[in-house]
């Protein structure tokens, strides 16, 4: 008998990095009340934020619509960067949400919402405490570093939805990182690494903060959003360099996030200035 070698692209390739089981995910978290309402698991996809955008551009996809993908080969966190990373090695999903009941100027506190349910929800599952960098990194800290093993990106969806993007490094080992600033769960010392149950965990925490923010008529501060995100905000209270859009920027400390999800920054000159989008760069404090 000729010895048999599982070729790269065999399911059972890497064991330490074993499929997700779509069919328990569904019984565990698509159920009679709960704000799942399908969960879709491909083997591989460019990304799966626009491919549930155009899923609800076609009206293919209602709220609660899950698509997870064990490999995705173009997708992007902000500002169209790419984020690539080998199969299996983390979690890829994108949700739909219709808010409808909640004023649209709210909606950009949605990214916001899933940094705070990602971060409660793999500090039960994982065991790894993870902090946010504005707008919606996900930080762990590797040795005495910060680094980045997490991002998310929100997308309107139609005129009543958004889709909001996480991609998490979950087994991602030193020798695979795309760029030395990364990180990922292992190498933050997870107790547990196991994909299925970390999934869970986050859509659950995710349902349960989006639930309460609904209820909340999207108030950040009713629903408790803005206390928590700030408590789990790396951000704030550090000299940080804001790289706004048109070549500007403006260093000064991040002191609060106000009522709109924006970073206020306090500069040297004294003047509070709210930024509501742009890159952070978290400076050593000098």
């Amino acid at each position: 008998m000729t010895p048999h070698h599982a070729s790269d692209d065999s399911r059972w390739s890497d064991l330490d990095r074993p499929p997700l089981n779509a069919a328990a995910l569904r019984r565990a978290l698509v159920r009679e009340g709960s704000l799942w309402s399908e969960i879709e698991l491909v083997q591989s996809t460019g990304s799966t934020n626009s491919d549930l955008v155009d899923r609800a551009a076609a009206g293919k996809a209602g709220e609660g619509a899950v698509l997870v993908a064990e490999e995705q080969t173009a997708g992007r966190g902000r500002l169209d960067r790419r984020w690539t990373a080998p199969p299996r090695s983390g979690l890829f999903f994108s949700v739909l949400l219709k808010p409808t009941e909640v004023p649209v100027a709210r909606w950009g506190w949605l990214p916001l919402l899933t940094g705070v349910a990602v971060a409660t929800g793999l500090s039960r599952a994982a065991g790894v405490d993870t902090a946010l960098k504005w707008p919606n990194d996900l930080l762990v800290t590797v040795g005495e570093e910060e680094r980045k093993a997490g991002g998310i990106l929100a997308e309107r969806a139609g005129d009543d939805g958004v889709v909001v993007g996480v991609g998490i490094n979950v087994t991602l080992r030193a020798e695979e990182l795309p760029v030395p600033q990364a990180g990922s769960l292992a190498l933050a010392g997870a107790v547990g690494t196991d994909r299925d149950p970390l999934l869970r965990a986050v859509l659950r925490s995710l349902e349960e903060w989006y639930g309460r923010w609904r209820r909340a008529g999207g108030d950040p501060s009713a629903s408790g959003l803005q206390e928590t995100y700030a408590a789990g905000c790396a951000t704030l209270g550090r000299v940080v360099r804001a790289e706004l859009p048109g070549e500007r920027s403006i260093v000064g400390e991040a002191v609060a996030v106000d009522g709109d999800g924006r970073l206020v920054i306090a500069t040297e000159a004294g003047v509070r200035e709210p930024v509501g989008a742009g890159d952070i760069v978290h400076l050593r404090p000098a």
